[in-house]
């Protein structure tokens, strides 16, 4: 296996996470505040220490394959959340904690151990939206764009971290990177000015940017959303939508290609979930629900602000839901596995995946009567092929797997079983909050065992990997030359 090539790459993510830190010390520094040197010093030591396994592991890079690409995912996503801590850890966090806070920033799951945000440093509030906006675009995309001498298979790495269903749509993967951080970096900063527009401070809407399109919702509020009038919360709402969108049909729409968003079946059924459990939340809130608004503008923006934050897993919160009855927590709890489309910010089973799993079952069930019958799997007009089939099945059982290990695990080590139940599905899908008073919308993990909060971080990077790459890489098979 060729080391050096992965380790390059580590070292140069690591120095440039150090340098995102940098104008989290600056920002401190600006407002006096006497802890800008855990920012400074940590900056200092990620930038040597990055730099230096660069420059050790650079030269001519030799040419690698999948197993070179595998491993270089799994390390990025171990290594930088350790980085990503050090100021955490340098301004009094514990060792969990931190670990916990970096974790849910980069995965963009947004839960967090943090109370008070009103009154900590801006500086510290910064590093958790850069450590989301750094995440959702994909930390691989980001490797990819900034090193093209990279050897190693770039389409793996995209497809690896990313599961976009898309295919090789333009000529070379670093013109895909490239093109896409881009459509990212145009869409922050057009939340961020329409944000600012509705009433968020330049420093509110600049963090809200970042963790909107990141699909991370760290907000830099105790309230979160609620903090904010019903300008800012349209525009958030509109947002998520398009973080929970193919960034490949926007980079096709702007290079003059509309179709391909229309063509794209996810879409479709992403927005029209939306629409289901809006309509359904709505008429259950009408008829008996708990919840209580003042007029019929406020249910409707509220109720779909809410769903759509669950189901692109972004997390913020403006009512606390969990008091709206029953079956608007069931409906919640659902809406938490579901996810956006593949290709996206957000995280969670994937459109493709529910579309294609209910297709398979229909044509089993097809098979099991006629059994002459053919019944091929069809997915945006094709075939699918039987090495999908069985990726969309082994993703699933995966998934499901460690959800139920973690909700059992947080229940072994004490925790209710609303908090277990709704901690690991909100964990392994990276929404953020959970249900319940603990964990749910007005409360924070920071309650929890420590066993548990490691848990949920475990669980964290295992949904946020799509845990394909993960088990590849912890099998002997895979060390074996």
């Amino acid at each position: 296996m060729q080391l050096r090539p992965i380790l390059l790459a580590v070292g140069l993510m690591t120095a440039l996470l150090g340098a995102a830190m940098v104008p989290c010390a600056l920002l401190d520094i600006a407002d006096g505040r006497r802890e800008w040197p855990a920012f400074g010093m940590s900056a200092f030591g990620s930038i040597l220490i990055g730099g230096c396994i660069a420059i050790l592991a650079g030269g001519d890079t030799p040419r690698t394959g999948p197993r070179e690409a595998f491993l270089l995912t799994v390390l990025i996503w171990v290594a930088l959340p350790a980085i990503a801590a050090i100021p955490f850890l340098a301004s009094g966090m514990s060792f969990t904690d931190a670990s916990f806070e970096s974790i849910s920033g980069l995965t963009t799951t947004g839960a967090t151990v943090l109370t008070g945000l009103d009154d900590l440093p801006r500086g510290l509030l910064l590093w958790r939206a850069i450590l989301q906006w750094i995440g959702g675009i994909g930390i691989i995309v980001t490797a990819i764009a900034i090193l093209p001498t990279l050897r190693v298979g770039g389409m793996q790495l995209f497809q690896i971290e990313s599961t976009d269903v898309s295919g090789k749509f333009l000529p070379r993967v670093t013109e895909i990177a490239t093109q896409t951080g881009l459509v990212y970096l145009v869409l922050s900063a057009l939340c961020a000015i329409l944000y600012f527009a509705n009433g968020m401070t330049p420093f509110d809407a600049v963090a809200h940017a970042m963790t909107t399109m990141a699909a991370g919702g760290f907000s830099t509020h105790d309230a979160s959303f609620a903090y904010f009038g019903n300008g800012a919360v349209s525009v958030a709402i509109l947002f998520m939508i398009l973080a929970g969108l193919p960034f490949a049909s926007f980079v096709m729409l702007a290079r003059g290609r509309p179709m391909a968003l229309l063509r794209d079946p996810q879409p479709r059924l992403f927005l029209g979930i939306i629409a289901v459990a809006s309509t359904a939340l709505l008429i259950y809130g009408a008829n008996g629900g708990a919840a209580e608004f003042d007029s019929g503008e406020e249910a409707f923006r509220t109720t779909v602000f809410n769903v759509v934050s669950i189901i692109t897993g972004t997390g913020y919160a403006n009512a606390n839901y969990t008091e709206w009855g029953p079956a608007a927590v069931i409906i919640f709890l659902g809406l938490m596995f579901l996810g956006g489309c593949a290709g996206s910010a957000a995280c969670g089973i994937k459109m493709f995946r529910i579309e294609i799993a209910a297709k398979t079952i229909v044509a089993y069930s097809q098979r099991m009567t006629q059994r002459h019958r053919r019944a091929p799997v069809r997915y945006a007009g094709r075939v699918v092929n039987e090495d999908t089939l069985q990726s969309v099945m082994v993703f699933m059982f995966l998934y499901l797997a460690t959800f139920v290990i973690a909700a059992a695990l947080l229940g072994l080590f004490g925790e209710d079983a609303i908090t277990a139940i709704s901690g690991a599905a909100t964990s392994v899908s990276n929404v953020g909050p959970g249900l319940g008073p603990v964990i749910g919308p007005s409360g924070t993990f920071q309650t929890l065992a420590p066993e548990s909060k490691w848990v949920c971080a475990i669980a964290m990077l295992l949904g946020r990997l799509e845990f394909v790459a993960v088990f590849v890489v912890l099998t002997k098979r895979f060390w074996r030359d």
